[in-house]
């Protein structure tokens, strides 16, 4: 379960103690509403920890005194304690914290799409959210399901600023490209699944992820 920043996210059917839960810089701000007290991994971009953009300034406000189990920064160029001395700054705490540079980047969307993406201009960089998604499918979830990640929207929950959403053409096209594959990916959100092609997590869909499930488990 991947939570993403958008303006409206929605809970999956049959969301619990099962799901796995992933947010994206400033999302781990929904999670009150949702029951969950520390999600299971953060990506945060590396500008939000020391940045003084309206964005960045606004996530350390929500995420101040929040706390992660395993918190991976993207692309930090400093050393591994200013990142912690940062992280400190606004009382975010972590079991584990980690770096994904550029090349790690590049060797998780090498690894799910099957071709090199060197993120060389705007065009071609994909958000934190289809980070995230890589993440899950490397680490082979059964399925992976996203909810405030939408491509077409702007703006973000955690402030009213309205900023348009960086990457939105190349998030849409790898989400696609990931339809196509056959990847097990689905969206808890009404209006993505309506423009995106994503398919929608429903009740049914549930059912039938733990009737397969089921029948994995006799015949193991």
């Amino acid at each position: 379960m991947i939570v993403g920043s958008a303006p409206i996210s929605t809970i999956p059917a049959g969301f619990g103690t099962q799901f796995h839960v992933i947010t994206v810089n400033g999302s781990q701000s929904i999670l009150d509403r949702w029951g969950v007290d520390v999600p299971d991994a953060t990506f945060m971009q590396f500008n939000q920890v020391e940045g003084q953009t309206t964005n960045a300034l606004h996530v350390r406000k929500v995420l101040d005194g929040k706390r992660t189990r395993l918190l991976y920064v993207v692309r930090w160029p400093k050393s591994l304690d200013v990142l912690k001395q940062g992280l400190a700054a606004f009382n975010y705490s972590y079991d584990h914290v980690k770096v994904i540079n550029r090349f790690k980047r590049m060797a998780m969307y090498e690894a799910v799409m099957g071709d090199l993406n060197v993120e060389i201009d705007d065009n071609m960089k994909f958000s934190n959210g289809i980070t995230a998604v890589f993440y899950a499918i490397l680490s082979d979830a059964k399925v992976v399901i996203i909810s405030g990640i939408n491509p077409d929207s702007s703006g973000h929950v955690y402030n009213d600023a309205n900023l348009k959403r960086l990457h939105a053409g190349t998030d849409k096209q790898i989400l696609q490209a990931l339809i196509d594959r056959g990847y097990p990916i689905y969206t808890a959100d009404h209006e993505v699944a309506k423009n995106s092609g994503l398919p929608l997590w429903t009740d049914d869909t549930l059912s039938r992820f733990n009737a397969v499930n089921a029948d994995a488990s006799l015949g193991a």
